[in-house]
């Protein structure tokens, strides 16, 4: 099946999350929104879905999937979705819900790190907010990091299955991989915090980096398909909330 990603162009953003699972699988798909408009693709085409969507369960925003007859929304949704098909996730009940428990978990964290640069509303510029970001970074960089990556560092140190540990298995996931885009994330936006929590992380490091050496991905990260990270997504660098 060909999968077709709607997402924003120019950022990575919380369509980074699929990109990753579709890029490591090697599946066959189009990134709609980074195609040229007189393809069909930009702006303009995931605008079509939303502002006059031709389905039943329209999204509330990007990113969203169509896969055949179906449209899904909602990062962790679709990687519910993809996780079987890609071979990324348990078939079992059980496996999938953990699986996804954990997705959800990781929403929780990246919305947490949005908020820290818009602290007051998204539709204000973060020059428009910017004390009130500095502040709410240091709860961040105090006590919801530590938190955060505590958790699934414990989850990682007590899963012994399969060669290396992964968050969900034996075997990598697309949860394996969120964590890896969380990881790099939180390395450009708050380098000296993450500096100084990496050696309590050996597990979660170790992981990132066997992520980083499966074929399809590094061959990725190494593409132009891979944008950087910039000032307009979710993880940015600003000197001053990193505790610089």
């Amino acid at each position: 099946m060909k999968y077709e990603l709607y997402y924003w162009p120019g950022i990575q953003g919380r369509g980074e999350f699929i990109r990753l699972a579709l890029e490591d699988a090697g599946a066959d798909y189009v990134d709609v929104g980074r195609l040229p408009e007189r393809a069909g693709g930009g702006v303009r085409a995931l605008q079509q879905w939303l502002d006059a969507p031709a389905s039943r369960h329209p999204s509330f925003a990007p990113p969203f999937l169509q896969a055949g007859r179906r449209l899904i929304g909602q990062t962790a949704n679709i990687l519910l979705f993809l996780g079987p098909r890609l071979g990324l996730a348990s078939r079992d009940e059980a496996g999938r819900l953990w699986a996804h428990q954990l997705q959800l978990t990781i929403a929780d964290l990246v919305a947490e790190v949005h908020d820290v640069h818009h602290p007051i509303s998204g539709s204000l510029y973060y020059e428009d907010q910017r004390d009130e970001a500095k502040r709410r970074s240091a709860f961040l960089r105090r006590e919801r990091l530590p938190k955060y990556l505590g958790y699934f560092e414990r989850i990682l140190a007590g899963n012994t299955r399969g060669r290396g540990r992964c968050l969900a298995g034996g075997a990598v996931g697309y949860v394996d991989l969120s964590l890896f885009q969380v990881i790099e994330g939180l390395r450009y936006a708050f380098p000296l915090a993450m500096r100084r929590l990496e050696p309590r992380l050996p597990s979660s490091i170790a992981l990132h980096d066997r992520v980083a050496l499966r074929t399809n991905l590094a061959a990725y990260l190494a593409s132009p398909r891979r944008v950087p990270f910039n000032e307009s997504g979710i993880f940015r660098h600003y000197r001053e909330l990193d505790g610089g």
